[in-house]
């Protein structure tokens, strides 16, 4: 076994680089999936969106997530392993819930990406487990902070975003934000920020959607966080439609 090899195969020990290969093996897991997620602030409002792969036709459409909601005013969009989304969702759903029973108030947004972000951060030096291979982005509407956008990758790094993106063409997406939002500021209301997050993922993907090939999470100032109908992601593809 050569000596980079056996730096390969440990999670623990790092490189004379100073790299820890399992940790970028794990960057390069949630972008397998082949989905691009994205999420967007507006002014009092926030939204997630994915692309929603049917992979078989007798698998029945409403059993496929990316999008979860995790408090009554938080949701996340998970990019990645679907297996390793769910025990993620899973753990922030029971620490939201932990932090407003001992504290009497909801988790703030910033709050639960940093406990999240800390956690992950263990499957990193740990030898007996692994990192996920899922990246979490989360949106909420914050009583002091207003709009928040929390993105966590699988080392256990997070940071605050207007607009960001994960996935394959998350680059690509990232850029064409860059330039709407240098551009034209901050959406002013929830059409135009939901339909800026999908006019990112048209552009960056080349291609045009069908209702039933995206899957949204919105939230609002003093609103729950909610998933958008077929029907109502159809409205703003017509709306997006018509503009051009």
């Amino acid at each position: 076994m050569s000596q980079a090899r056996g730096f390969d195969r440990t999670i623990t020990v790092f490189s004379p680089e100073g790299r820890l290969f399992q940790v970028e093996y794990a960057f390069k897991a949630f972008n397998l999936a082949g989905i691009t997620s994205v999420g967007v602030t507006g002014q009092n409002c926030g939204c997630v969106i994915s692309q929603k792969k049917i992979p078989d036709k007798l698998i029945d459409p409403s059993t496929i997530n990316y999008i979860f909601p995790i408090a009554k005013g938080i949701g996340c969009v998970m990019t990645g392993s679907i297996a390793d989304a769910r025990a993620q969702v899973s753990r922030a759903r029971s620490e939201a819930a932990e932090f407003e029973y001992k504290n009497g108030y909801p988790m703030p947004c910033d709050v639960l990406a940093k406990r999240m972000a800390n956690i992950a951060q263990v499957s990193t030096q740990r030898a007996s487990m692994r990192p996920l291979g899922v990246a979490m982005t989360l949106v909420s509407v914050d009583d002091e902070f207003g709009p928040s956008l929390y993105k966590l990758d699988p080392a256990g790094f997070y940071i605050g975003y207007k607009a960001t993106s994960a996935g394959p063409k998350q680059i690509e997406t990232m850029n064409w934000l860059e330039k709407r939002y240098k551009k034209n500021g901050v959406p002013p209301n929830l059409d135009e920020t939901v339909e800026t997050g999908i006019q990112s993922l048209m552009s960056s993907l080349s291609t045009d959607f069908k209702a039933t090939e995206l899957q949204i999470g919105v939230v609002e100032e003093n609103k729950p966080f909610r998933l958008l109908s077929v029907d109502e992601i159809d409205a703003h593809l017509q709306s997006i439609a018509e503009k051009d």
